[in-house]
């Protein structure tokens, strides 16, 4: 009890710093921004506190199948950081901004191609934005998709090689997927694979599809603003984040489809080799 208590006072406390990064590092944000970001730090850490502190899930799916909801907090978190880094050294730069800033110019100029995700979110700001502004955006879309890319890479090394998560003993469906119901009816197998298809579709599409809808949106609405650091910065990470969470979700529960199956067969096998010693 001690050590879940413990464990989940931790990860509140790591969201609640998360969301505050940007107003932490980057300067010259308002009374009004800053007394928001403090109550949404406070909120987020209250309910990630009880999620991890009950000993039922509610919401949040692979609790016990580390590390892949800590490798997607990792990768939010760095994206955050950095791109703070990088709006920070716009008014105090040092060598370590000046360096972030280096590394997502060129990453974002490098695939700033017709039809990227780059691309396009560069296509979605206003026309008559200032040039520094669409140079802001493309380095942050290229840090930001750098660091999505490798979490993806990352996890898929821990799934094909190191066996994710079957190395971590037992494998509890209901705990790890509250949200999905093994006897809603049809094949597990099939469910799975289909949610995994659509995901993995899903996360491909969205770095296209967002920029594109929002592009469509502005015609009605004022078009999206990207001059404020911490705009930048939350719509960036969520760009990136979104998709790549999604194919990471999808890759997961093919897994998982893989063990059922692998499980079934084994089953299978040790129901004929019965029927043939009895």
């Amino acid at each position: 009890m001690i050590a879940r208590l413990s464990g989940a006072a931790v990860r509140g406390f790591l969201v609640s710093l998360m969301i505050a990064i940007p107003a932490l590092v980057v300067p010259g944000a308002s009374m009004d921004s800053s007394q928001a970001t403090i109550l949404i730090a406070l909120l987020a850490a209250f309910l990630t506190f009880v999620e991890y502190n009950s000993t039922s899930p509610s919401i949040v799916e692979f609790r016990d199948a580390a590390p892949f909801n800590r490798l997607r907090f990792a990768a939010l978190m760095a994206t955050v950081f950095l791109l703070s880094l990088i709006c920070r050294g716009k008014t105090d730069p040092t060598l370590l901004t000046n360096a972030l800033t280096s590394v997502g110019t060129i990453i974002g100029n490098s695939i700033d191609f017709p039809y990227s995700p780059v691309r396009l979110v560069v296509l979605m700001l206003p026309p008559d934005a200032h040039d520094s502004v669409v140079q802001s955006v493309r380095t942050a879309a290229g840090l930001a998709y750098l660091i999505s890319l490798t979490a993806m890479a990352v996890f898929l090394f821990l799934v094909r090689v190191m066996g994710w998560p079957s190395r971590n003993g037992s494998f509890n469906v209901w705990v790890n997927l509250p949200l999905f119901d093994p006897t809603a009816g049809g094949d597990v197998l099939y469910r799975l694979n289909r949610d995994a298809r659509i995901n993995i579709a899903l996360g491909f599409l969205l770095p296209f599809v967002i920029p594109a809808v929002v592009k469509m949106a502005a015609d009605l609405l004022n078009p999206i603003t990207l001059e404020n650091p911490q705009t930048l910065i939350w719509t960036m990470s969520a760009w990136a984040f979104l998709p790549a969470s999604m194919i990471m979700r999808g890759i997961a529960m093919q897994r998982i489809a893989e063990m059922i199956r692998d499980q079934r067969k084994r089953a299978y096998a040790n129901a004929d080799t019965d029927l043939l010693l009895a």
